[in-house]
Formats: C-alpha cells, sequence, structure tokens
C-alpha cells in the first residue's frame, strides 16, 4: 500500500520531470499523508501546433477518492489506494480508470516492516539513483451537496517488488519517464491497453532506507524524518520453559 510519500523535488525539478510549463511555486513535503492535498498531472487541452510541451495539466488534490455516485461522503471510507489489479473492475474506480487516469509526482514513499499486525520499523523507500518519480493515479472530480466541487484521487497498488517485499506485500505503481504519455491518454488508451504498466519496479529500483518513528505522526514534517537509523531487532518469542515429566521427578512417597 501507500499511505505517506513525500515530495522533495523543487518546482523546476518537477516541471522539467513532467514536462509542465508555469507550475505555481510549492514547498518541500517530507510526509504527505491522505486528506491532505497532493499535486496531481494529467491530460491537458490539445496543444497548440508548435508548443514544447505536452498537454498536461497540473492540479492540487485531496488524498482519498470520492466517486461522484456517494451521497454522505461521512458514510463512505477513504479510498486513498486503489489495487491496480482490480480497478478498472471496481465501482468505485472504474470509471476514472477509463476516463481520469493521473500521475502523482513523489520523491519516494514511507512502508512499516510489521510484526503480528504492529509497526515495528518504518522505512524511506526511494528511488536509488535519485530524481522524481511517478506514481500511477486515478482522479475524480466529487460534486457536494452545496454544489461546490472538489478534485479527489487515489494511488494504484501493486505487489511489491524484490527490494521491498520484505517489508511490505504491496507498492505503489511507478510509471516511468517514456510511459507518462500513454498512461495519461485516455482517449485512445484504455486499462486493458495499459496492463504491462501495472507492474513492480524492476529489481534495485527502489533503495529501503530504515527511519524513525517520527513519520508516524503527521505533525512531523522536516527532513529529520527521512534520517537513517539503526534498524530495530524484531521481538524474539519468549522461551517456553519445558514442562517437567513428574515420572522423572524426586518423591517422597
Amino acid at each position: 500500500m501507500c499511505g505517506r510519500f513525500a515530495l522533495t523535488a523543487s518546482p523546476v525539478e518537477v516541471g522539467e520531470a513532467f514536462s509542465l510549463a508555469d507550475l505555481e511555486p510549492f514547498p518541500p513535503r517530507y510526509n504527505i499523508a491522505p486528506t491532505q492535498p497532493i499535486l496531481m498531472v494529467s491530460a491537458g487541452e490539445l496543444r497548440e501546433p508548435g508548443s514544447n510541451f505536452p498537454d498536461r495539466r497540473s492540479l492540487l488534490v485531496r488524498w482519498g477518492l470520492i466517486p461522484a455516485w456517494v451521497k454522505d461522503t461521512r458514510d463512505f471510507p477513504l479510498l486513498f489506494n486503489a489495487r491496480s489489479e482490480t480497478a478498472a473492475e471496481k465501482n468505485s474506480f472504474r470509471t476514472a480508470m477509463r476516463h481520469r487516469r493521473a500521475l502523482v509526482p513523489a520523491s519516494g514513499f514511507y512502508e512499516w516492516r510489521q510484526i503480528g499486525g504492529k509497526r515495528v520499523q518504518a522505512y524511506w523507500v526511494r528511488p536509488k539513483h535519485g530524481g522524481v518519480i511517478a506514481f500511477a493515479a486515478l482522479l475524480e472530480t466529487y460534486a457536494e451537496p452545496g454544489g461546490s466541487e472538489m478534485d479527489t484521487g487515489a494511488i494504484l497498488t501493486t505487489s511489491a517488488s524484490s527490494d521491498i517485499a520484505h517489508i511490505h506485500d504491496r507498492m505503489p505503481v511507478v510509471i516511468h519517464q517514456q510511459d507518462f504519455s500513454r498512461w495519461l491518454d485516455c482517449r485512445f488508451q484504455e486499462p486493458r491497453h495499459l496492463a504491462d504498466l501495472l507492474r513492480p519496479t524492476e529489481p534495485g529500483f527502489f533503495e529501503p532506507i530504515p527511519v524513525s518513528d517520527l513519520v508516524n505522526k503527521v505533525a512531523n514534517t522536516g527532513p529529520q524524518i527521512q534520517a537513517r537509523v539503526e534498524p530495530s531487532e524484531p521481538p524474539r518469542p519468549a522461551r517456553k520453559k519445558p514442562i517437567a515429566d513428574p515420572s522423572s521427578q524426586m518423591t517422597l512417597f
């Protein structure tokens, strides 16, 4: 899954990576959590002849997709992830998967190793060679009862690559730069044409770095949460005392 990520690259770096013109300035963000606004890139209007930029636009989106058919958001779960294997069939994601695919610029994400359902070690998972990466995402505009509209979105996940499978069994889908236009093309590319993109990253792409539990709290937003620490040892099961055989014990009778 992907429940926290970071975008610490500069607006210039993001603009160059995604071929975006006039990207608004933004600060580095080290601990982005669901329900917060995130930057997304989607297909825009048809580009003008001679333009050096593809038809892409950037927008701020609430991280947590709300389908258009939802009546009361208070009774609806927070959909910040969508399983790529079933998104094209699920009622909540089917329309967005066909008509509103997007990209989420990121510098990496966080994941937790768990034992017995308890988090025992946090990891900052970043591309081994640095740079900005793109998570596959879905976009949905939700019309609130009062008439206002809100852009919402979810990040697609897939099975974990060999780099992080020992930490968690899921990871965000990463779309490589050469596939941006194909993924964003909702006019001619249907979900069945893009199945080859919904796969784990190749071995060696990501580097998991053990970090402290500072990342657990959304209020911690500084670069210190990405500092490497010594990974904690998993708790060892308590040794059971052997049950003595009564026949081997001394007795007074």
